[in-house]
Formats: C-alpha cells, sequence, structure tokens
C-alpha cells in the first residue's frame, strides 16, 4: 500500500481557476485527465514526486453525479464552497478491503484526451459521505497511471486534518501508517471549530520551498 494521491473539489465553473493556481504554488501543470463516466465527475491532475498525484475534481450536470457516492461527495464538497475532499492509497490486491468492508469494489474509468483509458477499482468512498476523514483505497489496473503523465517537481510532506484522528475509525489504520512511514509523510491535527472534519490542509516540498495549499 502507499499514499497514492490527494483530491480536491471546485465547482464546475471555478475549476479552471482552481487548477491554475495550486498549479502556480507547486510549479506543475496540470493535464486534463478527461470525465469519470460512471461517476459524473471530470478532473485535472498534476504529477508528484514518489508516483503520486494531486486530483482538482467538479462534478458535471449528469445524474451520475446524484447516484453514487463518489458523485455525491464531490457535489456536496463543491456545495460547501470546495477544497480538499479526500486522501487514497493504492494498494496492490483490494479484495482483503473488499473483505474487510464486506462489499465488493466498484470499478471505475476514464479516458484521457490523449486517448489512454484509465481503469482501476476502488473501496471505502460510501464512507466518505459520513466520515469525511478517512481515506478510500483504489486497485490501479492495465499498467496506467496519472502520475506518468507531466514532470512532477513536489512532494507531499504533512496532510493535515482538522479536529480528529482521520484513522481512529480506520480498520486499516497500521497499514496506512507504514505506508505513509514509507514516503516520510506525517499526519497532522488542528483543533478549529470553525472547520469541518476532513483534510484542512496539505504541505508539500516544492523547488520554490514549502507550500501549503488550503
Amino acid at each position: 500500500m502507499r499514499l497514492d494521491h490527494v483530491s480536491y473539489v471546485a465547482s464546475h465553473d471555478q475549476i479552471s481557476d482552481v487548477v491554475q493556481r495550486i498549479g502556480s504554488q507547486i510549479g506543475t501543470a496540470f493535464v486534463d485527465g478527461g470525465i469519470h463516466p460512471r461517476f459524473g465527475t471530470r478532473n485535472f491532475t498534476a504529477p508528484l514526486l514518489n508516483g503520486q498525484y494531486i486530483e482538482v475534481v467538479c462534478a458535471l450536470d449528469h445524474p451520475a453525479a446524484e447516484q453514487t457516492a463518489f458523485g455525491q461527495a464531490v457535489s456536496r464538497k463543491a456545495a460547501e464552497g470546495g477544497g480538499w475532499l479526500t486522501w487514497v492509497f493504492s494498494v496492490e490486491d483490494i479484495t482483503p478491503f473488499e473483505k474487510g468492508m464486506g462489499r465488493p469494489a466498484l470499478e471505475g474509468h476514464r479516458r484521457r484526451p490523449d486517448g489512454t483509458d484509465l481503469k482501476w477499482k476502488q473501496i471505502g468512498v460510501k464512507e466518505l459521505l459520513t466520515e469525511p476523514e478517512l481515506p478510500f483505497f483504489i486497485q490501479w489496473e492495465d499498467g496506467h497511471h496519472p502520475s506518468e503523465v507531466g514532470t512532477p517537481k513536489a512532494s507531499i510532506k504533512t496532510i493535515t486534518f482538522a479536529n480528529s484522528d482521520p484513522l481512529e475509525k480506520s480498520a486499516f489504520k497500521s497499514e496506512v501508517l507504514s505506508a505513509l512511514g514509507g514516503n516520510s509523510i506525517e499526519i497532522t491535527i488542528v483543533k478549529d471549530e470553525n472547520e469541518d472534519a476532513g483534510i484542512s490542509s496539505v504541505l508539500l516540498t516544492s523547488p520554490a520551498g514549502d507550500v501549503v495549499i488550503n
């Protein structure tokens, strides 16, 4: 297991501005990631070092955005003004996570503008609707990964959560902590009555120095 990506939500009208802002902060250009037809969303991605990436995602005017957990989570976060949605871990075999959660993983795919079709299985997204601090898990298929497009310059150093231990209710706490340690990524918790539970900021190390993205 390893930290795969962190996901940031913007509204459909503001996604271009958010992509430009974050891209400028980390000195890395985002690329069009394409549409998630099953979830009613689309994204832009920026590669990071260590095979990770940042995703900026928005909901589309499509029924799937209200019929799937990921679409619902993105839509709700956008309605709240946007910001960090979640953190995601990639695994070689998602079967133990299916057994631990008592349900099968959901298949997803998206086609990039260059024609590459990315395919994966994911599980744990449903929990975002009630426990937004929890990570979810993904198994990539067919050998393609978003971090392979573009030139990575920054790396994740610290993920800060508001008001609660993000792994307190996770059945996979030890595995997640071990994965974070492998890339020397820290998690911190801040108390802020004005913040909802979940990621409040991400600290990245870039060529220009440390950058905090709220």
